[in-house]
């Protein structure tokens, strides 16, 4: 075997000595984590800073936001904190990535900003393990989408939560649009995902697993339930009944034959600037009845909601897609309370406030 040549020692040196201060970063803590209480929600491919993902690797996961890492520890995954250095560092080299800055504002994921060896931007992100399969789906969603509608997959490492995305430009959130302007700028983009779930559940398939219609509506019912109780009872018991009958409706109402591929998780936050349009990250993935992503728009801008009739929303989401205004309206009445619960459990506030007075409220009427 030939002699290394000087360079190629001095790269090799190089190379050991980044992944050394990524490590050493993480492991100690860095500096103080950023306030997180007066944040709302932003996607978790927003670019910060256009030459955030230039910056030292060292520094790499310094920032980790307090709802990320409140969100590991209720989900009891402290754990996996533990390991972010070494996650980091591994897929920094498997991948051939330049660390940038940590994204401040994720509450489900550790983000960065990366450049590829090619110098292509990137974003790095890393899944809290809260259920099994939620990398899977994730994965499965970006990968159907193809880039159309949904942010661009780059790689994927399922196993370990780990996804590479296309750099995409500023939140909606961001731009101050009303309402009027931006929801049919979300119907349609959700509407570009939706496609028949007939044939899509096979083994062979890249979206298998996918929970229906029928499961989500299960799973967002015990999660209200144990998370009511854990978290002091937030809500009224009304709010929390109302939310428990919307979900077994729409359980019962699960159709195969009208089951569409869902992001799950359509809203302004989610939806980032692409070009002259925009583009949707972090989905969930849910094969239902298209009402579902509709019921999402229904969830958010709680305050908002409240300033007119609650119902005129669904009625305008409806005509705009021609779907089911009920279904719309039951989804949204489950979802508002599931998040606000879940907001509440990792200290999002003003919004899970908002989201949980909306649904007393409503429950009231």
């Amino acid at each position: 075997m030939r002699a290394a040549t000087r360079a190629e020692r001095l790269l090799e040196v190089a190379h050991r000595s980044r992944s050394r201060r990524i490590e050493e970063v993480l492991c100690s803590g860095g500096a103080a984590v950023t306030p997180y209480s007066s944040v709302r929600r932003r996607s978790s491919t927003e670019l910060r800073g256009a030459t955030a993902w230039r910056l030292s690797p060292s520094i790499a996961v310094r920032d980790l936001p307090d709802a990320v890492r409140a969100k590991a520890l209720d989900a009891g995954a402290p754990e996996w904190l533990a390991s972010l250095p070494a996650l980091v560092a591994a897929l920094a080299d498997e991948w051939h990535l330049e660390v940038g800055d940590a994204f401040p504002d994720p509450t489900e994921a550790y983000v960065v900003a990366v450049t590829r060896a090619d110098g292509t931007p990137a974003v790095l992100k890393l899944l809290v393990p809260r259920r099994s399969d939620a990398a899977r789906y994730e994965i499965a969603v970006l990968r159907l989408a193809g880039g159309v509608s949904c942010a661009r997959l780059l790689a994927a490492d399922e196993a370990r939560g780990a996804l590479l995305l296309e750099r995409l430009g500023p939140a909606m959130s961001t731009l101050a649009l009303p309402q009027l302007e931006r929801l049919p700028i979300l119907c349609d983009l959700a509407a570009a995902i939706w496609r028949p779930a007939s044939g899509q559940r096979s083994s062979a398939s890249p979206t298998a697993g996918l929970p229906t219609g029928a499961e989500k509506a299960e799973w967002l019912s015990g999660y209200i339930r144990r998370k009511w109780d854990l978290l002091g009872r937030p809500c009224s018991r009304a709010a929390v009944d109302q939310a428990l009958a919307a979900a077994e409706s729409r359980r019962a109402a699960h159709d195969p034959a009208r089951a569409v591929l869902n992001h799950g998780d359509v809203h302004q936050w989610n939806a980032l600037r692409a070009g002259d349009g925009f583009k949707l990250v972090d989905p969930d993935g849910v094969w239902a009845e298209p009402e579902y992503d509709l019921g999402v728009l229904m969830r958010e801008d709680p305050v908002e909601l409240m300033a007119g009739d609650p119902w005129a929303r669904a009625h305008w989401l409806a005509a705009r897609t021609g779907t089911d205004p009920r279904a719309i309206w039951e989804w949204g009445v489950a979802e508002r309370v599931s998040t606000g619960l879940a907001l509440t459990a990792i200290g999002l506030q003003p919004v899970a406030a908002d989201m949980l007075a909306a649904a007393d409220a409503i429950a009231g009427d």
